[in-house]
């Protein structure tokens, strides 16, 4: 174990550093209301699972029908329940609900699991010529066999792709008081391959299923306000490099921004859904029309499937509306205890630490959103939805698009708080490898270094002050 303490001479730096933050002595108005109007009340284990509070009656309605198809699991076809049958033939889950349980965040599989349910392994090749449109298209090289994920359960007569395990080295990190936390780093094991080996430059990412509110509201932004915040080289000297990026969108054949995954490698909620269906449960859609199999797994591909005698896809296209409905309009929770002088302190020093440069407090919708509800809304998601470089530590040496190996996207905090109380755990990062949030926090590097290095100065009393504030995002 090796333990990192910081100098007198460091300490003395960042305080100084300190000098241009904002002070806040009380809540700015209407700084509970995350997702503006359609900030919802609940603080419980249904936090993340209501529909915007300004959400009519009438698509209310909507909201529940999507809702259905969200959380009732999938058959294997041919089925009487036509309307659900399709699963598979290689698949991680059999519904939604299942990677995000209450819709809230995933977690690695404990030791004894037999599957990792709520953790995707996606896979890749380093980029090479021969295979240019798949880069443009996909954003990485499918691995030649398994593919770009890895699928651990299979309908009968079918073999699963492999096993999914995954162990822990550990390390320590001090603060200045000499307060110590270990850290985790995830060890990923993929065994019982049911295809042959992999390609032996395989790489592999360990991604645990995020929170499904607020989505709707991060669609809506406008893409000049996100592109506003990007820096990629650093003219302002701080450090922080955002970076857009650029993604290839299915719907309108071509290339655009991306918001949605861990490297913002999605551009629209409705592609995200898509892929989700097609790799996590094996679901044709009318863009994503074929089987997630390639040409090696003939088995795979001599299955059954459940697309209907008129062309129809195993997720109608209206099945399909409906589930993107629902998961545009999962209402964001209102904050709790804005006004507090401890959760104002740790604002304070989120702020001194210089944590906003990244997660960027607020943004507001445009005007002409595709939900009327989610138009013209002051949000308060702390993401700016760009890529930034976090060190080696977090890196997954997995490209995707604009993403390198050590970028990740912002993830926004709105809700990060009532982690535990919708999802039964506080485990964070893209592989869950963070047991808390202090942990989250503490493997922040790269462009993130800066703040760490200034967390890592906080006595105890400023370190409750930071997660009380964090807690009650």
């Amino acid at each position: 174990m090796s333990l990192l303490r910081l100098s007198p001479l460091l300490l003395a730096t960042f305080l100084a550093a300190c000098d241009d933050a904002p002070r806040f002595t009380q809540a700015e108005p209407g700084e509970a209301l995350s997702g503006g109007k359609t900030t919802v009340s609940r603080n419980d284990r249904s936090a993340f699972s209501l529909p915007s509070a300004n959400l009519s009656p009438e698509r209310r309605l909507d909201f529940a029908v999507g809702n259905s198809f969200f959380r009732n699991p999938w058959v294997i076809a041919p089925s009487t329940t036509t309307a659900r049958d399709g699963l598979g033939p290689l698949f991680n889950t059999n519904a939604c609900v299942n990677c995000h349980l209450r819709d809230g965040r995933g977690h690695p599989p404990e030791a004894d699991a037999s599957n990792a349910v709520s953790m995707l392994v996606r896979l890749s090749i380093p980029d090479q010529p021969p295979f240019m449109k798949e880069i443009e298209r996909l954003g990485v090289v499918p691995e030649p066999v398994y593919g770009t994920q890895l699928q651990d359960m299979a309908i009968p007569g079918v073999r699963p792709e492999g096993k999914v395990r995954v162990r822990y080295a550990t390390h320590s990190v001090a603060f200045a008081d000499g307060h110590s936390v270990e850290l985790r780093t995830p060890q990923l094991q993929i065994t019982q391959l049911g295809y042959g080996p992999m390609h032996p430059d395989t790489r592999f990412s360990a991604r645990i299923a995020p929170p499904m509110i607020g989505l709707g509201l991060l669609e809506a932004i406008p893409e000049a306000d996100i592109l506003a915040n990007a820096d990629p080289d650093d003219r302002n000297g701080d450090g922080i490099r955002g970076r857009p990026n650029r993604v290839w969108d299915q719907a309108q054949q071509k290339t655009v921004l991306g918001r949605f995954g861990w490297k913002a490698g999605q551009p629209t909620v409705e592609q995200q859904n898509v892929h989700a269906f097609a790799g996590d449960m094996g679901l044709t859609t009318t863009l994503q029309p074929v089987d997630d199999c390639t040409q090696a797994q003939t088995d795979c591909h001599n299955a059954p499937n459940g697309d209907g005698a008129e062309g129809e896809k195993e997720v109608s296209d209206n099945i399909l509306r409906l589930v993107t409905f629902y998961t545009r309009n999962l209402g964001v929770p209102a904050r709790r205890e804005v006004g507090s002088a401890q959760v104002l302190a740790g604002k304070n020093l989120f702020f001194e630490a210089g944590c906003q440069a990244c997660h960027t407090p607020q943004f507001t919708t445009a005007a002409n959103a595709d939900e009327p509800e989610l138009a013209g809304q002051t949000i308060r998601p702390y993401s700016d939805l760009l890529l930034h470089d976090m060190g080696p530590g977090l890196a997954d040496d997995r490209s995707e698009f604009a993403a390198g190996g050590q970028d990740w996207r912002t993830p926004p905090l709105w809700g990060i708080g009532l982690t535990e109380a919708v999802s039964g755990h506080t485990q964070f990062l893209h592989d869950g490898r963070a047991r808390n949030l202090l942990e989250a926090v503490l493997w922040h590097d790269g462009e993130a270094a800066s703040a760490r290095r200034h967390v890592l100065t906080f006595d105890a009393e400023q370190r409750a002050a930071l997660l009380a504030f964090l807690n009650s995002l």
